[in-house]
């Protein structure tokens, strides 16, 4: 993060990270999506997907605690190794992308989840199916900062209830910003020109821990059709959103 952010700054961050924390508590996906967004517009591509792993690997850490008993540790294995395969690629060609593809991915990727038609869309409870969603869901992590769009078209046909479903793609997720962390950290690391400021760092840890306690009761609340419903207009309208952005950096750069 090239020098220090002002205060507004930092406290909107702070506020984005509880905002979008509880969202995440509530559908999995939709809070990741919306920070990381806001992420890419205010910082430099390698701070931004730093700062948002760090948030977002605190949040699901701490989602996937509370929900621990509903977790399918046998999926999460398999997705791991299909991550594992994508982490090695991308270290091996050291690629960054610019904004404007991030953000056009990132606004893209719910819609191309939603392109699946329902007899292919596959299903997270098969063993090959779970380890394919590795590998695409972790591409797709290191270039436009987040996978819960797509990771959910692997869950739709799964019979998993709407806990195990969080509880499942939180650790998931856990491990895949933990592997994006590392990723973009020896970039950061070794760019003079990037650094990432402890005290934005220790905010939005602290408020993505805030905001996914005070989702857990809400989610209770809620019923498997609600939770599936507004989840996916939540994720269109952001995408819409971040696609029009990024097509708008593409156009004046």
């Amino acid at each position: 993060m090239s020098g220090m952010l002002t205060v507004p700054l930092t406290l909107g961050l702070g506020l984005a990270a509880l905002v979008t924390s509880f969202l995440s508590g509530l559908f999995g996906m939709a809070g990741g999506m919306v920070l990381m967004g806001l992420l890419l517009v205010l910082l430099p591509v390698s701070s931004a997907m730093l700062l948002h792993g760090i948030t977002q690997m605190t949040a699901n850490g701490w989602r996937a605690w509370l929900w621990r008993r509903h977790v399918q540790w046998g999926i999460v294995a398999r997705f791991l190794l299909g991550g594992a395969v994508a982490v090695g690629v991308f270290t091996l060609i050291r690629y960054v992308p610019g904004k404007a593809e991030s953000l056009i991915l990132l606004g893209l990727s719910p819609f191309m989840a939603m392109a699946v038609p329902s007899h292919w869309s596959p299903n997270v409870s098969r063993r090959g199916h779970s380890t394919l969603a590795g590998l695409l869901c972790m591409g797709v992590q290191l270039i436009a900062g987040i996978s819960g769009p797509l990771l959910d078209v692997f869950f739709v046909k799964s019979s998993l209830s709407r806990q195990s479903v969080v509880a499942t793609k939180a650790t998931m997720q856990v491990f895949g910003h933990l592997f994006k962390t590392v990723y973009f950290g020896s970039l950061v690391a070794a760019s003079e020109a990037e650094t990432l400021d402890i005290t934005v760092t220790a905010l939005c840890i602290g408020m993505a821990v805030l905001g996914t306690n005070l989702s857990r009761r809400v989610l209770d609340a809620m019923s498997d059709a609600q939770f599936r419903s507004w989840s996916q207009r939540l994720v269109a309208l952001t995408g819409t959103v971040y696609l029009g952005q990024g097509l708008f950096l593409l156009v004046v750069r």
